[in-house]
């Protein structure tokens, strides 16, 4: 990783449901590790959900990836939309929740706590969302959400969506 400013420790969620979506995860997974100035340092199993949105769409796949990038937040957001784009991705904000190739979430960027235009972090909802928590859970126990605590004790109040753990990915 080059080094263009300091090492930033972040998590990036990965979710799909259109189009392979468990080789459209793996698929992201191996395009994060390989982003410029960004180190993939740990990645979660795939979790099955069902969909938040409407339920005439399929279930989602679902990962959370551990980077550390010398990125902005909103530089990475950026590269994260790219590689949305390049998966198929069309944003369409009448359509929230609804089926996609892949969606990529900023979910947490070091310490900050950012409300721009656009972008949010933490994620709002991260910590009522099982199909973000346990994943993350699973890569960082400890981890601390900016402005919310420990993650875990958001998992003990957390209702379960039901996601269910599956396979480790395969990414390179």
């Amino acid at each position: 990783m080059a080094n263009r400013s300091s090492v930033i420790d972040c998590y990036v969620g990965l979710g799909s449901n259109l189009d392979q979506p468990v080789q459209q995860i793996e698929q992201a997974l191996t395009e994060l590790n390989h982003l410029p100035n960004t180190d993939c340092v740990a990645v979660s199993s795939l979790y099955h959900s069902q969909p938040m949105g409407p339920a005439d769409q399929p279930d989602y796949v679902n990962a959370v990836a551990r980077l550390n990038t010398t990125y902005s937040a909103l530089e990475l957001l950026q590269q994260l939309l790219k590689l949305e784009n390049s998966h198929g991705r069309q944003r369409q904000p009448q359509q929230q929740n609804g089926p996609r190739t892949l969606d990529l979430d900023l979910l947490i960027y070091g310490d900050q706590c950012i409300d721009e235009p656009g972008l949010t972090v933490p994620h709002p909802g991260l910590h009522r969302r099982d199909f973000v928590l346990l994943p993350m859970l699973e890569i960082s126990p400890d981890v601390d959400v900016p402005g919310l605590g420990k993650l875990s004790v958001w998992r003990e109040k957390s209702v379960n969506h039901g996601a269910q753990r599956g396979d480790a990915p395969r990414w390179q």
